[in-house]
């Protein structure tokens, strides 16, 4: 079965040049486009993505608030989002990641990239990579006020579950994980299922960002 995608950018050129792209290839089926985050719920709804292609910066509502919305709205089951940004930098696409994103990718990434990106993101795992998440985290960091420390979570979390916690925080896949702690990637996903419900974290993504405001792992740490 094809993955079903919506597009969803304010540039006409930008929309038109995904589709024609996108619809090339047999497993992806591009069910509709949207040109503003507040058309996004009433496209949902209709046409029922797998994945939403969404922009970041847009006029009217911008991706992180459609992100939220969408994650708000109790559509079942939930697309997953991709946010396509400029820069990497870019302090909206931490609070895209806070709303609920499965990640984001550049707007100038290679075709292979983009195809890469959207099977990553609907098979639950999360699109980011641990040198862009590090930069992101230390620049949002840099403005905002200190978080509670990691010490409530060591109370909650098993050893291994934080383990777990700190590997995906850091970008590792489950099957990279197994092989860090030696164990079998069922039981990894044992882990990180428990560390998500302890935590009430929705995805790895939401995981990420968990672990570095909370001090679970410090930006610039080593992988």
């Amino acid at each position: 079965m094809s993955i079903r995608l919506l597009i969803v950018d304010d540039q006409e050129l930008i929309r038109t040049g995904l589709r024609l792209f996108l619809e090339t290839k047999d497993e992806f089926t591009v069910v509709g486009e949207a040109a503003d985050g507040d058309e996004v719920l009433e496209a949902v709804r209709a046409l029922r993505p797998d994945v939403v292609l969404m922009d970041i910066r847009m006029p009217r509502m911008d991706g992180v608030e459609a992100t939220a919305r969408l994650h708000a709205a109790g559509i079942s089951p939930t697309p997953r989002v991709l946010i396509l940004t400029t820069f990497d930098l870019d302090e909206y696409v931490f609070g895209a990641l806070r709303a609920g994103a499965a990640g984001f990718l550049l707007k100038d990434a290679s075709r292979a990239r983009l195809v890469e990106a959207i099977h990553v993101v609907h098979e639950g795992e999360a699109l980011l990579s641990p040198s862009v998440t590090r930069r992101l985290i230390e620049n949002f960091a840099a403005r905002t006020e200190p978080l509670p420390s990691a010490s409530a979570v060591a109370n909650v979390l098993t050893p291994r579950e934080r383990e777990a916690l700190v590997l995906v925080a850091r970008g590792l896949s489950n099957s990279e994980i197994a092989a860090r702690l030696v164990v079998t990637e069922a039981t990894v996903k044992s882990h990180v299922g428990g560390m998500f419900a302890k935590l009430g974290l929705r995805d790895r993504a939401q995981a990420v960002v968990f672990a570095y405001e909370h001090g679970v792992v410090v930006a610039g740490e080593a992988g």
